[in-house]
């Protein structure tokens, strides 16, 4: 019998969150306790916003249902060491669907995470290697989960940088926001040294450290993340927008799922190809990914497809259709 409460109810709440129905007895038997305990536990459960559902019956029973928020969740050993390794091999690779917030979540769980299951969590992901579709570079998660806790804590970080020239040097930022574009994580921050916002590519950051020194967040110039980092990157003088028109002689669905969705997400498919042909779609969007890795993910859809737009689009798949075609023919003889 458990006669500390909040152990108890503990105890209950982890029995409540396994998905199914416990009759009133059956819970009044794994804790040790009467019938009108239980309920009354219930009642207290409810109080903290827990919503446990009662159904009527001669045993009754309850079973917790989703409700207006989200609750703290208790995690047994082999939950907690799932979600960690599921969390740290997606935010490493910057998958689609794998934003700040899953960040977020991996560094409140690897927070109070006991040394033993962080122990397990390090030697599982060490053992395996993850198959993703992402094309960016991997991230270390402990990279990213100490940039979370600084931007979720207003903590000053300090870390070292490689610009895109191999050129080094350290930071001394407030964290505003982590942000995913799907091929990588990108750091918006304000540079106390060179005081003004800079973006930072997370895959060139080294050694960041949470230096403990709090800070009231400064209003970002364009008041959201996603739309300051759209415009840091459409600024830099090498970095060029251009629209790109591909017809393809499968459907959306096919074509959608072979290509990684920030190339999918701007545009809009159409059954139909200009020669009138049916069971075909056609693909528009702007981007500013260089040309050449374009045709390669054009390529490797693995259906027939015709670039109308733009030119040197258009010349760099006649081209890798060449030298594709030349390294197929075999050594001359």
């Amino acid at each position: 019998m458990t006669t500390d409460t909040p152990a108890r109810l503990l105890q209950l709440l982890s029995l409540l969150q396994t998905p199914r129905e416990w009759p009133g007895g059956e819970l009044a038997d794994r804790l040790g306790v009467s019938r009108r305990t239980v309920r009354r536990d219930i009642d207290r459960l409810r109080e903290l916003g827990y919503p446990v559902q009662a159904t009527m019956g001669s045993d009754g029973g309850y079973r917790l249902v989703a409700g207006k928020a989200m609750p703290p969740l208790v995690l047994d050993d082999e939950e907690a060491v799932a979600i960690a390794v599921g969390l740290r091999a997606g935010a490493g690779h910057a998958l689609e669907g794998v934003d700040e917030a899953s960040v977020r979540a991996l560094a409140k769980l690897e927070q109070v995470l006991p040394a033993r299951l962080r122990h397990r969590v390090s030697t599982l992901q060490a053992a395996t290697t993850p198959l993703t579709s992402g094309d960016g570079a991997s991230i270390a998660p402990e990279t990213l989960t100490v940039m979370a806790s600084t931007v979720a804590g207003h903590e000053r970080l300090r870390f070292a940088y490689r610009a895109k020239d191999g050129t080094q040097s350290r930071r001394l930022t407030e964290p505003y926001r982590l942000v995913s574009t799907g091929r990588r994580w990108y750091l918006v921050a304000y540079d106390l040294e060179r005081e003004d916002w800079r973006t930072f590519r997370v895959d060139r950051v080294r050694d960041p450290f949470a230096t403990g020194a709090r800070f009231t967040p400064r209003e970002l110039p364009t008041g959201d993340a996603a739309e300051y980092l759209r415009r840091s990157i459409h600024r830099r003088p090498d970095t060029r927008e251009y629209a790109y028109d591909v017809t393809f002689a499968e459907p959306a669905e096919f074509v959608t799922a072979r290509l990684p969705a920030w190339l999918t997400s701007a545009s809009e498919t159409g059954e139909g190809s200009d020669d009138g042909t049916t069971g075909g779609c056609r693909l528009r969007g702007v981007t500013s990914d260089p040309v050449e890795w374009v045709a390669m993910r054009l390529a490797l859809v693995g259906c027939e497809f015709t670039v109308h737009g733009p030119a040197e689009l258009v010349e760099c798949v006649r081209e890798l259709g060449g030298r594709l075609g030349r390294a197929g023919a075999g050594p001359q003889r």
